[in-house]
């Protein structure tokens, strides 16, 4: 039977699937394992040949793990609440629930034709409510919970009411907004019941409040930072803008710290690690106020808490060494304190540079370091430690939600300050004795201070100790460490998210009871905003929270319940939801812990499940998620441990980032006309630069080998129906590109077109043939068929001429062991270090030695079905039972344990000359002396042919080298 690979990938999947083959156990007397890929979005376009990649890695991962005896859990599921199933709605009115579903029968179909070895029986679904339940149910633990900074975790809410009520506000070191008050234990006692939830919201790990977000019109909603590209949205290209609006936000740079240390204990690549590094972007330094009026620091009986902000602009700094230097102070256009520092001369040139500003992302005004704009807003701040004037500024180059969103700029150390400086013709005085500040800033740290007051003379470490003692005796300042990155907006004003578990009442948000979860999302008749602008969830009709008995929660027990006691037999009250979803990185920032126990009705997972799996040994994914799901993912993990809901610090131990799989492009070129119009007739690759000629993208599709199917070309589209051609030799060939893999270039290849021609297990090793998993590489169909070439002859290892099955049971030659051993070897090794596309060529290598070596033997070929089943399931299963095993067992048994005896050499192919030109190859024995040797030369027959059986003038051996007969 020759290699009917469509019949046996069937039967296999077919087999995998009814017998659950790849279920895994939470209980084994095994070492565990845990694979997991990033889950994918399920989009209306299916998969292209470039998203399984990873998969592939990780499945040949988790199979070969099981070889070497581990229980492996390898899930898999859908991240699939998303933007465009809820665009589609908007277009078209079908729920995104029946979009979704439809577009993950199509990946599960695909997924499945590959072959993986996933345990389907853990299924997740971020949109299902029996999943999205317990996102709501670990969001309203961040709700119910504060940091504490003195233990370094989360604790509940409660033990901070407890603290309130017993102390008051002192000792409290907590991560909070700044404007929380101070307090005794009998003022918070008299404070109204909603004073004090108004107050324990600026402690929330979760908590509404009025940030700058990147709105975006056209979708709708807000958008995260890492969906914004060049002031537009990812999905869509729409425009996006800078606005300030009411949103939740989740707390993450409580965990600024631990995200920072934490990136030191695992096993990350690291450019990713330095991505979420610069992220993070932690910075030492000092917090410095600079006064609006005659405000004198040393001399008030104020404390800082009680200083009018109006009157105080703070600064973070890294240099405060630099402070003298300081000619002007920059606020960020969107900064609380611009309206009221603007004066009337100045409103106009302000509101229009704000309005500017607006247009541009966070990103594009971080990124843009050579343009130069600002307004003066006739304002003056007082330099603390000089008394002297400076004009306040604005300007794009600084970020509200970055330090203060205000900044000292020295021009002498800093080039955006001198340029800035320069352009408007503001102060720029040297500070240091060095400094050469005729061109540019000069940021150095060496040599003594000049101009700068009571630390002329010192040195860099000198000045900073001094000066922060200074400012923190003044009261006008202290040492600060800050971070770049933000809190975590967690709202989006879309329909098709996670609901909110929390009604208002008064304003304030609440938590609805845990008993009502999952909060299921209502239907409405739209999915657009309304007429007034409120998100489409506003178009629920009935949807509210209901009190109509017992007691409403307020989370943390700090006076009676809203509604002032036991309610039964009272009216019910209605009280509306929040109308926001959430973001679409919720649901996929803590799914590894549902896969552990995914049909648990009663927690996220058990306590036993998750001590047993603990985290996950290996991730695969893009690098894209580094500050996006990654970092997301990490602050859920270690907010988790802190609830002792999780046993491990970090989630991910190792992580791949597999490379991209880059399209192919053909190219077809259009002859253009003198007038400079294109016709409708193509010029062969070959003799297009003869002819003034413009490149099209072509269907990669109707394109073999670079050959157009001239045919298949004239019916792509109807205005190329009568399409001409000036082709080379009979045929039009193709010019190709290297590119982004996308239907804009007509170059996407369906992994379901190549399995069906080819084969799953064909395409699982071609992919990995392109080279190494980590590196982006170009897809070309025209290289599939040396790897369908090799699985035909793997086959036929196990077949006689007439392609009957035929293997022998005989004692395997030295040879035979030999190419078997170093394909166990090699095999392991490149597993172990992910080097899956070695592997592929050694597989090459053996079969073309076991086929040159006619080896049949039943002993050889079982182990190399083994070795090679990781990376084609398929075709090893078929033979693994022919062989006559149980169907099923392959993917348990042991991997072949290597013996390196049988790559010890014994021998050696001495290469024979005669009268120094090479005439044949003889193995003989390499403990044979040079007498030995010669003598087992001249006495084989075909060298006695090539000497004509003379007798040699003179033979010379090097021992394990070559035989040079002269005669």
């Amino acid at each position: 039977m020759d290699y009917q690979f469509k019949d046996i990938e069937k039967k296999w999947q077919r087999f995998w699937a009814e017998n659950e083959t790849f279920k895994a156990e939470n209980n084994s007397s095994k070492p565990k394992y845990y694979v997991l890929d990033m889950f994918p979005y399920p989009s209306g376009a299916g998969l292209h040949v470039g998203h399984p990649l990873g998969y592939i890695a990780s499945d040949i991962f988790a199979r070969y793990k099981r070889l070497k005896g581990f229980n492996v859990l390898h899930p898999m599921g859908y991240d699939s609440f998303g933007l465009p199933a809820e665009q589609y709605a908007i277009q078209t009115g079908q729920h995104p629930a029946i979009t979704t579903e439809t577009n993950i029968s199509t990946y599960r179909r695909q997924l499945d034709q590959l072959g993986f070895s996933f345990d389907w029986s853990r299924e997740v679904r971020t949109s299902s409510p029996d999943y999205y339940k317990w996102t709501q149910w670990i969001f309203m633990q961040l709700f119910d919970s504060w940091y504490n900074n003195q233990t370094d975790k989360a604790e509940p809410i409660d033990s901070l009411v407890r603290h309130f009520e017993q102390n008051g506000s002192a000792g409290v070191n907590a991560v909070c907004d700044d404007d929380v008050l101070s307090f005794s234990a009998e003022e918070w006692k008299t404070l109204s019941y909603r004073d004090q939830q108004t107050e324990l919201l600026k402690y929330r790990l979760t908590y509404l409040r009025e940030s700058t977000v990147n709105w975006c019109a056209a979708l709708g909603t807000v958008l995260a930072n890492d969906e914004v590209k060049d002031g537009f949205s990812e999905r869509g290209g729409f425009p996006v803008e800078q606005k300030k609006m009411m949103q939740w936000s989740m707390r993450i740079t409580a965990y600024a710290g631990r995200l920072l240390s934490g990136l030191d204990t695992i096993d990350w690549p690291e450019p990713l690690k330095e991505m979420q590094r610069n992220w993070i972007g932690k910075s030492v330094g000092a917090l410095v106020k600079f006064r609006m009026s005659d405000f004198q620091f040393r001399n008030s009986e104020k404390s800082d808490a009680e200083i009018p902000t109006s009157e105080i602009i703070e600064v973070f700094t890294t240099r405060v060494d630099t402070i003298f230097g300081a000619t002007f102070l920059v606020l960020a256009p969107e900064h609380e304190l611009v309206p009221s520092l603007t004066t009337a001369e100045q409103k106009k040139v302000i509101e229009r540079y704000i309005a500017q500003s607006k247009k541009k992302s966070e990103l594009e005004r971080m990124a843009d370091a050579k343009t130069v704009s600002g307004a003066f807003t006739g304002s003056y701040a007082i330099n603390p430690l000089n008394d002297e004037k400076i004009p306040v500024w604005i300007a794009d180059y600084v970020l509200a939600g970055y330090g203060t969103g205000a900044v000292m700029a020295v021009p002498s150390g800093d080039q955006r300050d001198y340029l800035f400086a320069k352009h408007y013709d503001l102060p720029i005085v040297p500070i240091i004795d060095i400094q050469n500040i005729e061109k540019e800033a000069d940021p150095t740290k060496e040599g003594r201070y000049i101009n700068s007051g009571f630390i002329n003379g010192m040195n860099y470490k000198e000045a900073t100790t001094a000066l922060i003692a200074k400012l923190e005796e003044m009261g006008a300042g202290k040492a600060k460490i800050n971070y770049r990155m933000r809190d975590a907006i967690f709202g989006r004003q879309r329909y098709w998210g996670e609901p909110v578990p929390v009604y208002f009442k008064d304003g304030l948000p609440y938590l609805i009871d845990e008993q009502e979860l999952p909060l299921i999302l209502p239907e409405v008749d739209k999915y657009l905003p309304t007429e007034s602008g409120e998100p489409p969830l506003a178009r629920a009709k009935g949807w509210g929270y209901h009190l109509a008995s017992g007691k409403a929660r307020g989370s943390a027990k700090v006076s009676p319940p809203i509604g002032g006691g036991d309610l039964e037999g009272a009216e019910p009250v209605v009280y509306e939801y929040e109308l926001s979803t959430m973001p679409g990185w919720a649901g996929s920032s803590w799914y590894w812990y549902r896969y552990m126990d995914a049909d648990n009705d009663d927690a996220f997972a058990s306590k036993e499940a998750i001590d047993y799996w603990k985290d996950v040994d290996l991730y695969i994914g893009g690098s894209e998620h580094a500050t996006g799901h990654l970092l997301y993912s990490r602050f859920w993990n270690k907010f988790l441990k802190d609830m002792n809901l999780a046993p491990e610090e970090e989630p991910f131990k190792k992580l791949i980032n597999q490379g991209m799989i880059q399209g192919r492009s053909n190219l077809v070129y259009r002859l253009i006309d003198d007038l400079g119009r294109g016709t409708n007739t193509f010029v062969s690759h070959a003799f297009r630069n003869q002819y003034q000629t413009s490149p099209l993208h072509v269907d990669v599709n109707i394109v073999e080998n670079d050959i157009l199917d001239i045919k298949k070309f004239k019916e792509w589209r109807p205005e190329f129906e009568n399409a001409e051609f000036i082709l080379e030799n009979g045929k039009y060939v193709c010019g190709f590109e290297v590119e982004k893999m996308s239907k804009r270039y007509y170059n996407v290849v369906n992994p379901d077109d190549i399995a069906n021609r080819y084969g799953a297990d064909t395409l699982r090793m071609y992919e990995m043939f392109l080279g190494p998993l980590e590196q982006s590489k170009p897809w070309n169909t025209n290289g599939i068929e040396g790897v369908f070439k090799f699985l035909r002859k793997f086959w036929k290892l196990f077949h006689d001429d007439k392609l009957n099955f035929s293997v022998v049971d005989a004692e395997p030659t030295k040879q035979e062991l030999k190419s078997l051993h170093k394909i166990i070897r090699k095999v392991e090794e490149d597993i172990e270090r992910f080097s899956f596309n070695t592997s592929v060529s050694s597989f090459m290598i053996a079969v073309n030695e076991l086929t040159d070596l006619k080896c049949n033997n039943r002993a050889i070929l079982t182990d190399l079905v083994v070795v090679l089943s990781p990376y084609a399931p398929h075709i090893c299963e078929e033979l693994w039972t022919m062989l006559g095993h149980q169907a099923g067992t392959l993917s348990y048994v042991p991997y072949p344990k290597f013996n390196p005896e049988y790559l010890v050499e014994d021998e050696f192919a001495y290469p024979i000359s005669v009268n120094g030109k090479t005439r044949m190859n003889l193995n003989i024995p390499l403990n044979f002396e040079p007498s030995a040797v010669e003598a087992f030369v001249l006495g084989n027959a075909d060298v006695q042919k090539y000497i004509d059986h003379k007798a040699p003038k003179k033979v010379i051996v090097v021992k394990g080298r070559i035989v040079n007969i002269v005669i």
